[in-house]
């Protein structure tokens, strides 16, 4: 059954939990989930990011027709039933194009550069990251970063430069870059625990456990204060906000133990059909957007370069090399498949937040997804005027239905101004040179 309506999610591709025993510093990751009894108040404003690698087939992407009077191109076309919440946006340029790098490494940062070579590792704060620091302490878990491919930070993948960039759109610091998790047990586990399940008794018992090793830990800290220095003092104090931050996750999901959570079994690992880990991983962050476990999420269809082939559509071909077409009519046909079929398949997910009540709407009435790539013809790897989309309802922010057209102007634009969408308005994003016109009919 499907868990919007009747509170289950497809088993098709989840199996029985099995229970083990995390570490200290993992605690504030499997604390249990975030009641949906919060979602009988005003509806949060959601944000997610969805990514798509390896450019697109502009000639099929870009709508004729600006304003409400646009067609939706051949790898539009998914999205019809989702018009009226969607904005596409032309002439948005990425700040940073350097081969593949570029792409995913400021789609989210603004960045206008990065490193110089593989252990140079150099962008800005994530949009997604800034969001996460202002809803972390109304939810359990401050943002999600999941992808479908195995995290790589090190290395060079691209040029030389390091495979951190190509591998996660998520930054918390300028030189920090997040990995994406890619497995759905890891992520089952970081939103409900190892317990097996979403049930209540399971929580119970973890919360149990949770609070028991805290205890314990508090008294060995108070213990070892008494003999250390003014230095060492500091450390310690700073570790000591983090326990009282893991405390602060059990309190809000004690406060939400009564309500019965979607039922959900932890799965065992990653599927072997794309289309299985894909539905899977999707279905794990409806339910955290469902039940209020974090209101910022970014994703990876897949990492730039990926070479994942699509033969059940008949591309047998590697995406990448296939990107890199020469602006072969042929072969941008092909690459334009494999861009319709993400569509296709994005369009499934929407269709879940539709169908998922939230306050007085759904789900996707209180979201804003922003969805694209870092690339637009990838065969010359150009940064000029990005294929993206801003859907759902933004929480009443947004107007629906439009093409909006602009000239030379950076993405990081775009950025800025969905913060002061989301509530949490910045000067400055990466390379933003100021804001966007998304409110009415024309752009800029």
């Amino acid at each position: 059954m499907n868990f919007l309506t009747s509170k289950s999610l497809p088993r098709r591709t989840v199996l029985r939990g099995l229970g083990a025993t995390m570490a200290l510093p993992f605690l504030d990751a499997m604390v249990p989930a975030f009641s949906v009894r919060a979602l009988a108040a005003a509806p949060a404003h959601r944000f997610q990011a969805f990514y798509v690698p390896n450019g697109m087939a502009m000639e099929y992407w870009t709508p004729k027709g600006v304003d409400r009077a646009f067609e939706l191109s051949p790898i539009l076309e998914p999205l019809a039933p989702f018009r009226n919440q969607t904005v596409v946006l032309t002439g948005l340029d990425a700040t940073w194009n350097y081969i593949h790098a570029g792409a995913s490494g400021s789609f989210l940062t603004g960045t206008p550069r990065g490193g110089r070579n593989e252990v140079e590792i150099i962008a800005e704060v994530s949009m997604d990251q800034l969001l996460a620091r202002h809803f972390g302490g109304q939810t359990q878990v401050a943002s999600l970063e999941l992808a479908l491919d195995a995290p790589a930070n090190a290395g060079a993948c691209t040029g030389n430069l390091s495979c951190a960039y190509t591998h996660t759109i998520s930054w918390r610091n300028t030189t920090q870059p997040l990995p994406m998790e890619y497995n759905p047990r890891s992520v089952f586990e970081r939103l409900f625990g190892d317990s097996g399940s979403t049930e209540r008794a399971a929580r119970e018992a973890r919360m149990r456990q949770h609070k028991s090793i805290l205890d314990s830990v508090n008294g060995k800290l108070a213990e070892l204060r008494k003999g250390l220095g003014p230095n060492d003092q500091a450390k310690v104090e700073q570790y000591t906000e983090s326990i009282r931050d893991i405390e602060r996750r059990i309190e809000r999901a004690e406060e939400q133990r009564d309500v019965e959570l979607p039922s959900m079994e932890q799965p065992l690992g990653v599927p072997a059909v794309f289309e299985d880990h894909l539905e899977l991983m999707l279905d794990l962050q409806l339910l955290a957007f469902q039940t209020d476990l974090t209101r910022v999420i970014s994703f990876m269809l897949g990492k730039e370069q990926s070479a994942r082939p699509y033969p059940q559509i008949g591309v047998p071909e590697a995406h990448h090399p296939l990107s890199h077409h020469n602006d072969n009519p042929e072969l941008v046909q092909q690459m334009s498949k494999i861009n319709r079929y993400h569509s296709e398949l994005f369009a499934k997910y929407l269709a879940k937040l539709r169908a998922t009540p939230d306050g007085d709407g759904t789900l996707l009435d209180h979201m804003t997804i922003l969805y694209g790539s870092g690339i637009s013809n990838s065969s010359v790897h150009s940064g000029k005027s990005l294929p993206l989309l801003l859907l759902g309802g933004g929480a009443g922010t947004i107007k629906g239905g439009r093409h909006l057209t602009y000239k030379d102007t950076s993405m990081a634009n775009l950025l800025v101004t969905l913060m002061d969408k989301l509530g949490v308005p910045v000067e400055k994003l990466g390379g933003s040179t100021g804001r966007l016109e998304i409110d009415t009919l024309s752009g800029v």
